[in-house]
């Protein structure tokens, strides 16, 4: 009866290991399974920052854009009237007030602003789409290692018998589309 109890009590405590192992298991695939879902949570959030982003910055880019190149093009606008020649004395008058106005509020405008609005935010608008565009490759290239590690997981013995047991499949990894290699345009 001794005999029959410890051959029990072994066959007990081999099914408990096994089951302790397969739970570890299970439940790490599913860590693994989680970790891979949120990582991508993570890359959808970089798309919709950028999104939001991009069309409210060159918005505000075109907006500042206007508002100096108005500046611009009235110097050059009355400039051009000037050179026009073939102008009555008073017409010329004008045309001069016109170009001392203009050029005056370009004057205030670079005395205010050393460089130029409109540049500093193009370049904020550069500094912007670069950070988001490494951003989401930073989150895309995480996202990789992430199912890098689950596959890796599900494909090594003995690990590869739980995951085809309970269901876990291979992921698939974020690949870029085909025409990744054209670069984008940004208009204005």
């Amino acid at each position: 009866m001794k005999k029959g109890l410890v051959g029990l009590l072994i066959i007990v405590g081999v099914v408990a290991v096994c089951g302790l192992m397969l739970a570890g298991t299970y439940n790490r695939l599913v860590t693994l399974g989680e970790t891979i879902d949120a990582q991508w949570a993570q890359v959808e959030n970089q798309l919709q920052r950028r999104f939001d982003l991009i069309p409210n910055l060159v918005e505000t880019v075109r907006g500042y854009a206007a508002h100096e190149r108005e500046a611009i093009d009235s110097v050059t606008a009355a400039r051009a009237r000037l050179a026009g020649g073939g102008l009555a004395a008073e017409e010329r008058m004008a045309a001069e007030n016109e170009l001392s106005g203009a050029l005056s509020r370009l004057l205030v405008i670079v005395e205010n602003y050393p460089n130029l609005k409109a540049d500093a935010n193009f370049r904020m608008l550069m500094d912007q789409l670069e950070g988001t565009e490494n951003r989401l490759a930073q989150e895309r290239r995480r996202f990789n290692e992430h199912v890098q590690a689950y596959n890796i997981a599900i494909k090594r013995f003995p690990t590869v018998f739980v995951a085809r047991l309970f269901g876990f499949l291979e992921r698939a990894y974020f690949r870029a589309p085909e025409d990744a290699e054209t670069v984008p345009k940004v208009q204005f």
